[in-house]
């Protein structure tokens, strides 16, 4: 057991470098001075400087941040809507056909998803840009949701919401009392994972953004086609340092919300 442990681990470690070396690399060159990626000249911060006096990257960010915000805050009650509907239902067949029918966008390539919203907002006569990217990413983002939500509602015993009605709790009031509380951190997950999933996206934006309108993903990839530039380096790792706070917060506001609840499990006769 301790060998099969130590390669478990040795495997672990090199997983971990292959797929890191690459982010730290650009990091690193964000601060060279010399303004290439072939040899470290000097430590500057003049690449994240040009970052913030760029006013329309600016613009950009903000576009993306309302962007995520909006889709995870939309596709999360959606996602719960439908999670908790989809746990109701008795029947095995149609609960496993609604659920294969929502994981049809998880494992779709983006550039099918993409060219499917590009083609059907074109059809409906819906403007590229703002409205076309949030919805888009609210569709791509219900799916995640519910898959994150799931696993909690199947968690519950039946015997609390047969409890709160023999209680005299009606239907809303156990929707909120009872299975909203319990579900919390399946919610608070699939918020995090639908704003962190809105934040990366490229293909499916990069075909339903118009005109005048972009995110940082559809930016970048642009600035990048036209040579190299440190300050694409400075960007991508404000952006990768961002996302790494949002993880580092829902994992702290999941460890105490699982604090509290083993807490009031000892508090209790």
């Amino acid at each position: 057991m301790g060998k099969n442990n130590k390669w478990a681990n040795l495997y672990l470690v090199c997983v971990f470098i292959v797929l890191y070396s690459p982010i730290m690399y650009l990091m690193y060159y964000s601060f060279n001075s010399g303004g290439s990626m072939t040899g470290f000249e000097g430590f500057t911060l003049e690449w994240y400087k040009e970052v913030f006096e760029d006013t329309r990257l600016l613009i950009i960010v903000l576009n993306t941040l309302v962007i995520a915000l909006l889709s995870a805050l939309i596709a999360t009650i959606i996602g719960v809507a439908g999670a908790i509907a989809i746990h109701r239902i008795k029947r095995y067949r149609r609960k496993n056909t609604l659920l294969s029918m929502n994981n049809v966008l998880i494992v779709s390539p983006d550039v099918i998803i993409g060219a499917s919203f590009l083609i059907m907002f074109t059809m409906i006569g819906v403007q590229l840009g703002f409205t076309s990217v949030l919805l888009s990413h609210v569709a791509f983002s219900v799916p995640i949701v519910v898959l994150m939500v799931l696993p909690k509602l199947q968690e519950m015993s039946p015997t609390l919401i047969d409890a709160a009605r023999d209680l005299g709790a009606n239907s809303r009031e156990v929707l909120s009392k009872v299975i909203l509380p319990f579900i919390k951190p399946g919610i608070f997950a699939g918020f995090f994972m639908a704003l962190t999933y809105s934040l990366d996206d490229f293909a499916v934006t990069f075909f339903v953004t118009g005109n005048g309108y972009s995110t940082l993903s559809v930016e970048i990839y642009s600035r990048a086609r036209q040579g190299i530039s440190l300050s694409i380096n400075a960007l991508s790792t404000l952006i990768f340092l961002f996302t790494v706070i949002l993880v580092v917060g829902y994992y702290l506001i999941n460890r105490r919300n699982n604090s509290k609840r083993i807490g009031v499990g000892v508090v209790q006769p």
